[in-house]
């Protein structure tokens, strides 16, 4: 009898072992080949100016070939003309085009890149979205998408300004939901994985392009956050084996990087990856790469953040922990993914 209570003893351990994840993301063992339940992900991006959104939606889009995610939209939060086309290339590269994308249709930041690596993949490639016109605001696809979802399932991944989340956040009922914006993220968002802001302080252009939404949005928003900040991405480089490889043709993320990394001296050693950490430790957790420094952060209205220190706090931000060499060369390998 003795023995019979302690087995159900360790077998109680184990079980809560094994269901305790951490609020942020789950690690990879929790959504293995045997576990149908997918990571359900927005994506929300900045895909142009910079081309790192690129190695990021390709990096997004491999882990849902591999089964961890399911991709529920993919939402623009700068409106130059053309970026729904572009997310469109890339869905439909990766045999997902009906995957629903957005574009805000109030101010929104509307540079596009400078190396018209953008203009040659619309004309080379594939694509249904032909304008931004087509497709619709995206807040009203956000409140669509996180109305349609199950309560506490859904990761935002965002690569890019804030613009969309505060607007979502200050958004009020419609046809796809009674409640307000602040009320249905409380409902149905999981987490919000970033990548922005440089920690523990500094000034960063995710942050302070749009400088009133992430001062505003980050006084209320209401679920845990994980920050990979500048000096993460700085520091890995890719691109170099991707645009190297003589078996990857008529490829839109092979072409992004080899039209525009030569481009720019800085590139010579790889374009610098930002944004595919973000959606790595969103899919595979933070435990394998990273280190976290949990707390707040503080956005001032000029655009630059500081971190206050909380160890028993809901938000954290990434700090090294895989030596930069290795991350690069694990994230590069993903990125050169084919569609099945």
């Amino acid at each position: 009898m003795k023995i019979r209570t302690i087995a159900l003893y360790l077998l109680s351990c184990l079980l809560f072992w094994s269901t305790s994840v951490h609020s942020f993301a789950g690690n990879e063992e929790s959504r293995d080949a045997g576990n149908s339940k997918k990571l359900r992900v927005i994506f929300d991006t900045d895909m142009g100016p910079d081309y790192d959104d690129v190695g990021a939606i390709a990096l997004l889009h491999a882990f849902a070939d591999s089964g961890y995610v399911t991709i529920l939209g993919t939402i623009a939060s700068t409106k130059y003309e053309g970026v729904a086309s572009v997310l469109n290339v890339f869905n439909t590269y990766f045999h997902r085009a009906g995957i629903p994308i957005g574009v805000p249709k109030q101010w929104a930041y509307a540079e596009k890149d400078q190396q018209h690596w953008t203009d040659s993949l619309i004309a080379r490639y594939p694509h249904i979205i032909k304008t931004n016109a087509q497709v619709p605001d995206a807040v009203s696809l956000y409140r669509k998408l996180l109305a349609g979802q199950p309560d506490n399932s859904v990761t935002i991944i965002t690569v890019g300004f804030f613009t969309n989340l505060n607007n979502l956040v200050h958004s009020g009922p419609d046809q796809y939901s009674k409640l307000n914006g602040l009320e249905l993220v409380k409902k149905k968002v999981k987490n919000l994985v970033s990548m922005a802001g440089k920690f523990p302080a500094g000034k960063e252009f995710n942050v302070y392009k749009d400088a009133t939404a992430a001062y505003e949005l980050f006084k209320i928003w209401p679920k845990p956050v994980l920050f990979t900040g500048w000096e993460i991405g700085q520091q890995i480089r890719t691109g170099l084996k991707l645009i190297n490889d003589a078996a990857i043709r008529n490829s839109p993320v092979k072409d992004a990087y080899r039209i525009a990394m030569p481009q720019a001296a800085s590139d010579h050693n790889g374009r610098m990856s930002w944004d595919q950490t973000a959606v790595l430790i969103a899919v595979k957790g933070y435990s394998d790469f990273f280190n976290i420094r949990k707390g707040t952060i503080e956005v001032e209205k000029d655009g630059s953040n500081k971190w206050i220190n909380k160890p028993d706090g809901q938000d954290a931000y990434v700090i090294p922990r895989m030596p930069y060499e290795e991350l690069a060369a694990y994230i590069e390998q993903r990125m050169m993914h084919q569609p099945r």
